[in-house]
């Protein structure tokens, strides 16, 4: 933190107040501060984060004076990833927003950034919370990770062998969604549904269609695949499509609409599901740029106004979510495809 922002800060203290509601500050000095704001996305080159991209720039050109700097590693590493950040901390960002490889591992170093008065939020994926001031999430987790389950299910009429195709071993949301899923697996309605194994493909698609091909392979029986990384379910519904087994595997998880349109017009997947990553990128900048401006404060128990999304909540461990869970299918593929 600057000494002219802690002075403003000390100045604007005596007015602010304090409680369950977030509070907005006055318009002080800073509030326009011209900011920099380093994205971070897990890996360069997916279509997801890129579209999340477009989400910050938008909440950027409404906000005013805000400059996105989005970048992240060539391969989905913590070590490729903690470079990025250092050389943002060197350049001296005023707020980093990142998708972590690894929660715990980047925390050393979000520390030294916010040391330095960098604001640092995670989203998508989040850091460990002693390393960021805020996480913004994708819809509540338990509801991601049950209706994922619910999908191959229904899919598959509640019988048959699946297995679930991740990203990487250490990526904080796929960890906790996969833990949810095998909450909603212990139901009695999905006795006869059976879990033969998690892999991952570290987010690379070639090794993500590898790893769909070694699933195959080693359950013959295999009925369904769940991979919840938008990486994970393209290759996915290409192995399967590859290996002439349409109409007996299904595959479901998430996915961009625009990129799986195919998959769910060959029948390949009947249905999978997302949020819009746009708002994720949206609503990780606001709320970057108002906690950088001495505007929001960002903290558990508070509500912010995060334009188009409206009002958001932050709960425990300052996480925010997202509240629309997108399903797709065949009835509205067609219109989410010209979306995202």
């Amino acid at each position: 933190m600057s000494v002219d922002r802690r002075q403003v800060l000390k100045t604007l203290s005596a007015g602010m107040l304090a409680g369950g509601t977030l509070v907005a500050l006055p318009r002080s000095a800073f509030a326009q501060k011209k900011l920099r704001i380093g994205v971070v996305v897990k890996v360069l080159g997916i279509n997801y984060f890129d579209v999340a991209r477009d989400g910050a720039q938008e909440a950027a050109k409404q906000l005013g004076g805000i400059e996105i700097i989005y970048t992240g590693p060539t391969a989905a590493t913590v070590e490729q990833q903690i470079s990025v950040i250092n050389t943002l901390i060197a350049q001296k960002v005023d707020a980093l927003i990142i998708s972590a490889n690894d929660a715990s591992a980047l925390v050393p170093t979000t520390k030294k950034a916010m040391q330095r008065g960098i604001t640092v939020l995670s989203f998508d994926s989040g850091v460990a919370p002693e390393g960021r001031v805020m996480h913004v999430n994708a819809p509540h987790d338990d509801l991601v990770g049950a209706n994922d389950v619910r999908m191959i299910s229904k899919t598959l009429g509640g019988q048959g062998e699946v297995a679930i195709l991740s990203a990487t071993s250490q990526a904080t949301n796929q960890n906790i969604w996969i833990e949810k899923m095998k909450e909603e697996w212990k139901k009695p309605d999905y006795a006869n549904l059976k879990l033969v194994g998690v892999v991952y493909g570290d987010d690379a698609a070639d090794k993500s269609y590898r790893e769909a091909q070694g699933l195959m392979k080693a359950h013959p029986n295999l009925r369904g695949i769940i991979s919840p990384t938008a990486v994970g379910i393209i290759g996915a519904c290409r192995a399967v499509t590859d290996a002439g087994m349409v109409g007996k595997i299904f595959v479901t998880g998430h996915g961009l609409p625009s990129e799986m349109k195919p998959n769910i017009l060959s029948g390949v997947s009947q249905t999978f599901q997302l949020w819009n990553p746009a708002d994720l990128g949206y609503a990780a900048v606001t709320f970057a740029a108002g906690i950088a401006r001495g505007t929001l404060k960002g903290t558990a128990g508070t509500t912010a106004s995060i334009g188009r999304l409206g009002d958001m909540t932050i709960e425990a461990d300052n996480d925010t979510y997202l509240k629309d869970l997108l399903v797709f299918d065949k009835s509205n593929i067609e219109q989410y495809a010209k979306q995202f």
